[in-house]
């Protein structure tokens, strides 16, 4: 769970440096977190998150 909240912060200030600098714009951050949010509620959801999952445990530990 502890990844999973990791990732999703992540991803927010990946998007909200984005936006500030103006590499991406209202709309289209609305667009990828609907798009996100759509794809959480999808039979695709396991398969990323074991994706990230596996990603994550690959990552060499401090």
């Amino acid at each position: 769970m502890a990844v999973t909240i990791s990732l999703a912060l992540l991803f927010g200030a990946l998007l909200a440096l984005l936006l500030r600098t103006r590499s991406l714009s209202g709309g289209s951050a609305f667009v990828a977190v609907m798009f996100g949010f759509y794809l959480a509620s999808t039979g695709a959801a396991d398969t990323v998150n074991q994706l990230m999952s596996a990603v994550v445990t690959a990552l060499p530990n401090p």
